[in-house]
């Protein structure tokens, strides 16, 4: 085997110092380009391979970011981490992506990781808004549709226009008896926001705003079951707003189990418009996330975190109805 080459190897065939063959390595500092290009000719010659170990350490970057969401098999997150992965391969960085199943020792874990300095930054999107660490740290952390603490950044959808776009749709297409699907109220997520929208739009309509609370992290058996429940509870229903797809999607499941017919008798919206959604479902009327924007502008809001730069404590990204037939 021969001799490993060094940087001194490089610099000396360059014609240059050590120092002045580093910084070109790590892009430090103003050099011409007549030194760039002989340093780089050098390394060529020889062969030279970066210490990628001994960079990550002189920089004190690892060139890794975690992701940590609630699931893969929701297609909103899905689609967002599949987004957020590409974005930040774009940029030479390597994505961790962990689903936390909304299990607080699972987060704390990639909490940890970032302590460790074994990761740049996290992105999360994971529902434990409780774990002390968030309210403690002043690490490189970006949330997407989740407030976690005051202390992280927040990218999230126009929650507010996309409900009420959600809702007059609704009320344009002759619905009198809406009911919206949201979070548990204890839950702090821009998500309450469509609420507040749908609660606005119909008061200034002199009708009376009802929401059922569905928590994200039920199994998909038990949100059927409390759908279900609306049309015991409130036979008079003739339009949904469901805060998300999934949900919309039961809501229509469940009103075909007692013979209601979306949209002659039932008029359904969503909020999403993740692409396995609009592939699957296409007749669905939603509200359509744009995941491509949401993934850069977090990925742009870590990136000023890792630097030390001071961001905005929130960030909205506009929303767009998508026309289907139920509603």
């Amino acid at each position: 085997m021969g001799k490993q080459v060094k940087l001194d190897d490089v610099a000396k065939l360059a014609g240059v110092s050590k120092n002045t063959a580093s910084r070109v390595l790590n892009h430090r500092g103003y050099l011409s380009q007549k030194t760039i290009d002989k340093v780089h000719a050098a390394m060529a010659e020889l062969n030279y391979r970066p210490n990628v170990i001994a960079r990550q350490l002189y920089r004190q970057r690892t060139g890794l970011v975690g992701l940590v969401f609630p699931t893969v098999n929701n297609p909103f997150f899905a689609e967002l981490e599949a987004a957020l992965e590409r974005e930040l391969f774009d940029r030479g960085i390597r994505a961790v992506m962990g689903n936390s199943e909304n299990n607080p020792q699972k987060e704390e874990q990639y909490l940890q990781l970032l302590y460790d300095r074994q990761i740049d930054g996290l992105i999360v999107g994971a529902h434990n808004a409780d774990l002390t660490s968030y309210h403690a740290t002043k690490l490189p952390i970006v949330s997407i549709e989740r407030i976690v603490s005051n202390q992280v950044p927040v990218v999230a959808a126009d929650n507010y226009t996309g409900g009420q776009v959600a809702t007059e749709r609704l009320l344009a297409a002759g619905c009198k008896h809406i009911i919206h699907t949201n979070y548990p109220q204890d839950l702090p997520s821009p998500n309450l926001d469509r609420k507040a929208a749908y609660e606005d739009v119909l008061t200034q309509a002199g009708l009376t705003p009802l929401t059922y609370p569905i928590p994200f992290d039920e199994p998909e058996s038990a949100k059927l079951e409390r759908i279900r429940q609306i049309f015991v509870d409130h036979p008079e229903v003739d339009g949904i707003f469901a805060d998300n797809d999934t949900n919309a999607r039961l809501a229509i499941s469940a009103a075909t189990e007692i013979g209601r017919h979306c949209p002659e008798d039932l008029k359904v919206v969503g909020f999403d418009g993740a692409a396995i959604t609009r592939l699957l479902c296409p007749e669905l009327t939603t509200i359509r996330q744009d995941i491509p924007t949401m993934a850069r502008v977090a990925v742009d809001l870590l990136a000023d975190r890792i630097a030390g730069k001071p961001v905005a404590p929130t960030t909205t990204v506009p929303v767009k109805l998508v026309a289907g037939t139920t509603a």
